[in-house]
């Protein structure tokens, strides 16, 4: 395995210097925005509004970092949360056959907590009758209005292993103002990532409906987050990896 692992990391590097395939790659994220590609895909049930290659990433990295906490901005159908929650139902598994030991998932520590301004719902029902809702906490309200923030903090005292999922608003201004918030709470040697990024590579023309685009997107809330922020990186290897993700610059691992 050692090996195969050698492998893989060299075909990384390999791909992060392979201008035919990044082009080809974002040829094809051009393409498939305007058809919305993203939304044909769910998680256990419920829509996820996700391309498959990073919800490949997500799983890979709660199976590597193993966080009792998963904080995610943004909702939707709750595909997201459910693909959260059930890794984090696995990590259980896997913990209990290692000990021995029987747990049940309601009485597991490990959770989800999302924030969204507006759950729909028929949206909410969905979720907490979904068989992993035991592990999902819902808040309603803006993710960086003061007192929202300080339930998520005062949630998060409890938790020692923190990954932290944006996915909202994607303004520049909003994003910013998330990062400022929930990066902090990012373990180290966990990830603060943030989703859409990839808008600042597409054309203007491309969001003729929404308050954001080239200039003004969450990859200018990254850049201007990490000028003051060396606690955080961008893992370049995971976008060289995937070659077809929403998140160009948006994996921010948090290093001290």
């Amino acid at each position: 395995m050692n090996e195969f692992k050698q492998e893989v990391a060299e075909r990384v590097i390999s791909n992060g210097c392979d201008t035919t395939m990044i082009e080809a790659g974002q040829q094809f994220l051009r393409a498939t925005t305007v058809t919305k590609y993203s939304y044909n895909f769910a998680w256990l049930g419920r829509p996820i509004i996700q391309y498959p290659q990073d919800m490949v990433a997500m799983q890979e990295l709660i199976w590597e970092i193993k966080p009792d906490l998963i904080i995610e901005t943004g909702i939707a159908h709750g595909g997201s949360l459910i693909l959260s929650a059930s890794m984090l139902a696995l990590l259980d598994m896997t913990g209990a056959i290692e000990s021995g030991i029987t747990i049940n998932p309601n009485e597991s520590k490990r959770k989800v907590l999302a924030i969204d301004i507006d759950i729909r719902a028929h949206n909410r029902e969905a979720i907490e009758a979904h068989p992993m809702a035991s592990r999902i906490e819902m808040i309603q309200g803006s993710s960086i209005a003061p007192d929202i923030i300080q339930q998520v903090q005062a949630i998060t005292e409890n938790y020692s292993r923190v990954l932290v999922f944006l996915d909202s608003n994607h303004t520049h201004d909003h994003v910013l103002a998330e990062l400022e918030a929930y990066a902090p709470l990012t373990s180290i040697g966990s990830y603060c990532v943030a989703f859409d990024t990839v808008v600042e590579d597409m054309p203007k023309e491309m969001f003729p409906d929404r308050p954001w685009g080239p200039g003004n997107n969450p990859k200018t809330a990254v850049w201007e987050y990490l000028k003051t922020h060396p606690e955080f990186e961008i893992d370049k290897s995971i976008q060289h990896k995937l070659l077809i993700t929403v998140a160009p610059d948006g994996y921010l691992k948090r290093i001290k």
